[in-house]
């Protein structure tokens, strides 16, 4: 149960298993890996059998990952969640701009909460590999026309992440709704990334690039600072 990661919902989370991405600073890499320890999975009917029971109790689902959209069967995942009569927000890193514009016009997602990893030109750096930079921006101009309630997210790692390229962020999501930068945890890192390769960004820091970010996104907001 979650009281935080869906705004206005008491909520539950559920973990998609699978990602496009390779990004070194995962905390949820054991989701990602293929070869992962898969003994903890549950299948869809669990899940739904978990909801059913939950009725009432529960307003939304978290469905997050791993990469949602990564299969196009849970589509129909959500369609399933949304007879149960519950609100779904969606977690996406934007790369299947098809699908998360099928999702919204279906009405799967209530709420849609976008990972920006880095500036364009920084993204197979921040991904952990090639990424085709204009599904990217498929899906954040779709997230911009204000189709649905969303916020976009930027998980701050150094040295990934500099003044120049926060600056590069701003200019491309310029006026929206919300945007959060969150602060790296080192103990994030598991399977995919050496931790001695990076590490957070102090307090200081981070309201410095809050700054550089609000001057076209007067919304952006820190989340997570310790």
């Amino acid at each position: 149960m979650t009281l935080l990661d869906f705004p206005g919902r008491v909520a539950c989370t559920v973990f998609s298993s699978g990602c496009n991405f390779r990004c070194p600073f995962c905390h949820n890499a054991g989701l990602v890996l293929p070869e992962a320890d898969r003994s903890m999975l549950m299948d869809q009917a669990e899940v739904l059998a978990f909801l059913r029971k939950r009725q009432g109790l529960l307003d939304g689902v978290c469905l997050t990952g791993g990469e949602p959209l990564l299969f196009e069967e849970n589509l129909h995942f959500m369609r399933e969640i949304k007879a149960l009569g519950y609100e779904v927000k969606l977690d996406t890193n934007g790369a299947f701009p098809e699908r998360l514009k099928q999702a919204v016009a279906e009405g799967l997602a209530d709420y849609v909460a976008m990972d920006i990893k880095n500036a364009p030109e920084a993204y197979a750096e921040t991904a952990g590999l090639r990424v085709d930079p204009e599904r990217i921006r498929e899906s954040v101009a779709f997230l911009l026309s204000g189709t649905v309630p969303y916020e976009f997210r930027t998980t701050v790692v150094l040295p990934f992440h500099t003044a120049e390229r926060m600056d590069a962020i701003g200019q491309w999501i310029a006026g929206a709704e919300k945007y959060f930068l969150q602060q790296y945890k080192d103990r994030d890192v598991d399977l995919l990334g050496d931790p001695a390769t990076m590490s957070p960004a102090e307090k200081a820091q981070l309201e410095n690039f809050l700054a550089i970010v609000r001057k076209y996104v007067p919304a952006a907001e820190l989340r997570g600072i310790e």
